[in-house]
């Protein structure tokens, strides 16, 4: 095999995007070797950029929270931020690869306790703590009704994922339009929290 040169500015992205991939679809017994290999990089590259592949999961990890919370930086409108946080936050989690991750996860956690730690805490737990920081500066703004922001996280995240994720780790498709549906489910939240939603436009 003719591996790519390390110098390639876009290496440790392919190692993540390969690590990913191989997670998914061999378990986080998979080796560095065959990493590396779906990268197209020798083994001493893959550790030249991770030490470890428990640093490499990590990684991956922190890498795919990152894609959601971005999502809430800036000063946008309330309800638009809490649009793009939903929409983001479900293509990553409901996603074939995300519902497959999720699965590798519960079934690898018996045997590797510590995995399934880093997997809760670098995953939903990294997301609902950031989404939480968000919430808490909207209450204290006033544009929310105070409460328990870490709370408030828990729930809407529970709503964006709970029973579509169910479906998926089923095999079965999700229901109705999803535009509508996350739609719903943020001006519900917002509802709960002391801010109304626009009015719906008249049926036609």
């Amino acid at each position: 095999m003719s591996f790519l040169s390390d110098s390639s500015t876009d290496t440790r992205q392919r190692l993540l995007e390969a690590a990913c991939t191989a997670f998914r679809e061999e378990g986080y017994q998979v080796s560095i070797e065959r990493i590396a290999a779906r990268a197209q990089v020798a083994r001493q590259t893959l550790y030249n950029h991770f030490e470890s592949k428990e640093a490499l999961f990590r990684e991956v990890m922190r890498h795919a929270v990152q894609t959601i919370l971005v999502t809430l930086e800036g000063d946008g409108e309330l309800r638009a931020t809490l649009l793009e946080f939903a929409h983001a936050y479900r293509a990553k989690v409901l996603s074939p690869e995300g519902i497959a991750i999720f699965r590798t996860m519960v079934a690898e956690a018996p045997r590797f306790p510590e995995l399934a730690r880093q997997f809760f805490t670098e995953g939903p737990q990294r997301t609902r703590e950031g989404l939480a920081r968000y919430l808490a500066r909207a209450m204290a703004e006033g544009r929310l009704a105070r409460d328990d922001a870490a709370f408030a996280a828990e729930l809407f995240t529970a709503w964006l994922s709970d029973y579509d994720r169910l479906r998926g780790l089923f095999g079965l498709p999700r229901e109705g339009d999803e535009t509508r549906r996350v739609e719903r489910i943020v001006d519900a939240f917002l509802r709960l929290y002391g801010a109304a939603p626009p009015a719906a436009s008249p049926s036609p």
